[in-house]
């Protein structure tokens, strides 16, 4: 299925607003919401196409055990994208990579072990790891959003069953180096911690940075490492479900050989979008990430003209900013006065952890236009 031209125009506050996505059905009208991780662009045309044709033949069943074409699909898109070898044989279906992390938690590690993650970190790490009876344990990052590796020896000593590593992070942005994932799976290995590395925004990395595999950083790394990924992040399918855990050793193989069988939980419809995406979405994410960069660089602009007293580290990847705006006098929570008095929806930092007091989390996944009006209402809020 050839890549036609791509689409990138968002529309108007009003239409986005008919969605009924959390993002745009939480809030009222008037708000412009640059919250959840999801995109306001509109979907690749071949994706498009691909569901259209699957609701007309009216196949909404159960997805295929195995999914080979799916796995094949990851199989040339990790490689020709990624620089990720990844076996088709050792590649297991999930419904989302949330569900795979608890479900490769369960596999490791019994009720009350200690499951830890860098903070700010990922919102459901705080709640569903403890909701499914393990202890969350934090470990801090610097300044410059890499993992203090002191902090990481420290946790480890305390014998953490698994470290979920974001790669790249969320919400800081930051792409961790080989030299950083080495003595990562270095450390873990030697504490004999599992790594399981959520890398569904690796697709969405600017030039100047590299991502690098997880389960291409070295022996240790694979040995004691899993990697999951997914078609959602960067091709804006949160909806269809559907996400993978991928293993590059015996041992970790035979681990996930214990999970129950998940594959019947994904959505067919997001596994034939997620095919689509691995085979025929190319064009449309170097444009996707050609127009983020863009977006980056007039957020950059904004926020020095308008908001010249907030700090931050421009993301080397994502399209979420991580914001510290404690110079503002707004108190822990900035978002909800941006909300209340900006009329704009921005992650709470306190979401991500104590380490986002002060802190919102800004999406700039929309049109230039949008996120220029986003930082005026911000800039407002502070001038009242």
């Amino acid at each position: 299925m050839a890549e036609t031209a791509v689409d990138l125009t968002v529309p108007p506050l009003a239409d986005l607003h008919r969605r009924r996505s959390e993002k745009w059905a939480l809030h009222d009208g008037d708000v412009l919401s640059l919250t959840v991780a999801e995109m306001d662009f509109p979907i690749a045309a071949p994706i498009r196409e691909a569901l259209f044709a699957t609701i007309e033949r009216n196949d909404l069943g159960y997805a295929l055990p195995g999914a080979p074409a799916l796995a094949e699909a990851l199989v040339g898109f990790a490689d020709r994208r990624l620089g990720w070898a990844v076996d088709p044989e050792q590649v297991t279906v999930v419904p989302d990579v949330m569900v795979g992390l608890i479900e490769l938690c369960r596999a490791i590690a019994a009720p009350g072990h200690a499951v830890a993650f860098a903070s700010p970190g990922y919102p459901p790490f705080f709640v569903e790891f403890q909701a499914a009876g393990f202890r969350v344990v934090t470990v801090d990052l610097d300044s410059q959003g890499k993992i203090d590796l002191e902090a990481l020896d420290s946790v480890l000593a305390r014998r953490v069953a698994a470290f979920v590593l974001s790669n790249p992070h969320n919400p800081t942005g930051h792409v961790a180096t080989r030299e950083e994932l080495a003595r990562l799976a270095e450390r873990c290995a030697a504490a004999e911690t599992w790594v399981l590395a959520d890398e569904i925004h690796a697709p969405l990395v600017f030039p100047g940075a590299e991502h690098i595999p997880w389960l291409e950083v070295s022996d240790a790394a694979r040995e004691y490492g899993v990697a999951l990924t997914s078609a959602s992040k960067a091709f804006n399918l949160a909806a269809l479900k559907t996400a993978f855990i991928v293993t590059a050793a015996e041992r970790s193989r035979e681990m996930v050989k214990r999970l129950p069988a998940q594959h019947d939980h994904a959505s067919l419809l997001g596994t034939i979008a997620a095919e689509v995406a691995f085979t025929a979405g190319d064009t449309w994410l170097e444009a996707v990430v050609g127009q983020l960069q863009l977006n980056r660089t007039q957020l950059a602009a904004d926020l020095a003209a308008h908001l010249p007293q907030v700090d931050w580290i421009p993301p080397q990847a994502t399209y979420l900013a991580w914001v510290n705006c404690t110079p503002l006098g707004l108190g822990d929570e900035p978002a909800s006065a941006f909300l209340a008095h900006g009329r704009v929806a921005l992650g709470r930092g306190l979401d991500y952890g104590q380490a986002g007091a002060g802190y919102v989390r800004l999406n700039f996944a929309t049109s230039p236009t949008h996120l220029r009006d986003a930082v005026r209402r911000m800039a407002r809020t502070v001038e009242r």
